[in-house]
């Protein structure tokens, strides 16, 4: 029997949240279910982005956030940011750093009447991806998705609506809380723990972590890109850590015993170290889960547990 003094910590990752507020409540509680008291109220808990749009409940999705850590004080919390949060923080004018707003839109600017770009109040010093997300996409079915667009290529006329404003409306600025500007402002791009247990079928193994909402660039020098994504280089005009696909599909070659933890892709993937906790995709009829270490147990929404 294993020695109980010798427990490994508990470490949660939830994928991609979408707005969704019933589920999150759920899947919350499901996770205090399948989890003993003690594993759970001094747990790791890695969220990895995507909490906006599409759903239509964001603002509820961060107050519950926000409540966490008063809640759950010996819980450790971190909230990644998503594409979708990143778009978000841009609009209302959160990003860390300092960019000029003209260089974030320059190389895309090809794409700004399909995209339908903001235009209105403030734009002249908003990132890209603020512009993008607060836009009015041009076609009106997501091919990609099978589902309409919500207002912008982002879907996030459900996020203005939670705040009591119309898509596209620059009113978004005041309406969103000061607490909710910080929790945006905040958000990190990347998480690393060193020294995380997983079981496997060849018994216990002790690696290290990283969480970040896409994936680690292909081809590109690993330590390089953590540096990149610890210190928020909000000038650039995309995040491909956080908005990437294939290029960030797969564990760099030169990580060893390191897991890569992501939401992002719409699917729910475990290969070896490689975890992509995303069965939600910011759908409706879609569950959202998430994965439990050491166990590698799934938990989601939908679970019978509580």
């Amino acid at each position: 029997m294993a020695d109980p003094n010798n427990k490994h910590r508990t470490i949660i990752c939830i994928g991609d949240i979408h707005g969704y507020i019933t589920k999150l409540l759920n899947l919350w509680s499901n996770l205090e279910s399948h989890i003993d008291p003690e594993s759970f109220n001094t747990a790791t808990v890695i969220f990895l982005g995507d909490y906006c749009d599409r759903g239509p409940n964001t603002r509820k999705v961060i107050d519950f956030l926000i409540s966490l850590p008063k809640r759950y004080p010996n819980q450790k919390h971190v909230f990644l940011s998503g594409n979708h949060d990143f778009a978000f923080a841009g609009f209302v004018g959160v990003l860390p750093g300092e960019f000029e707003a003209e260089e974030t839109w320059r190389e895309y600017t090809d794409n700004e009447e399909r995209e339908g770009w903001f235009k209105g109040e403030g734009y002249e010093k908003m990132h890209l991806q603020g512009r993008r997300w607060g836009g009015w996409i041009k076609a009106k079915f997501n091919a990609a998705k099978g589902i309409d667009y919500k207002g912008s290529i982002y879907d996030a006329a459900p996020t203005f609506e939670s705040y009591g404003v119309p898509h596209g409306s620059s009113d978004l600025m005041k309406a969103v809380p000061e607490d909710h500007k910080k929790f945006l402002a905040e958000m990190v791009w990347v998480h690393e723990e060193d020294n995380v247990c997983i079981e496997t079928q060849e018994g216990v193994r002790h690696c290290k972590l990283i969480a970040v909402h896409a994936g680690l660039e292909r081809g590109k020098n690993v330590r390089e890109q953590l540096e990149f994504l610890k210190a928020r280089d909000a000038r650039v005009p995309k995040v491909t850590d956080l908005s990437g696909r294939k290029d960030v599909w797969d564990i760099p070659k030169e990580l060893s015993e390191t897991i890569v933890v992501s939401g992002h892709h719409g699917k729910l993937h475990i290969e070896g170290l490689r975890l992509i906790i995303d069965e939600g995709g910011g759908l409706e009829g879609n569950p959202v889960a998430a994965i439990v270490l050491p166990s590698m147990k799934i938990v989601r929404d939908t679970d019978n547990l509580s």
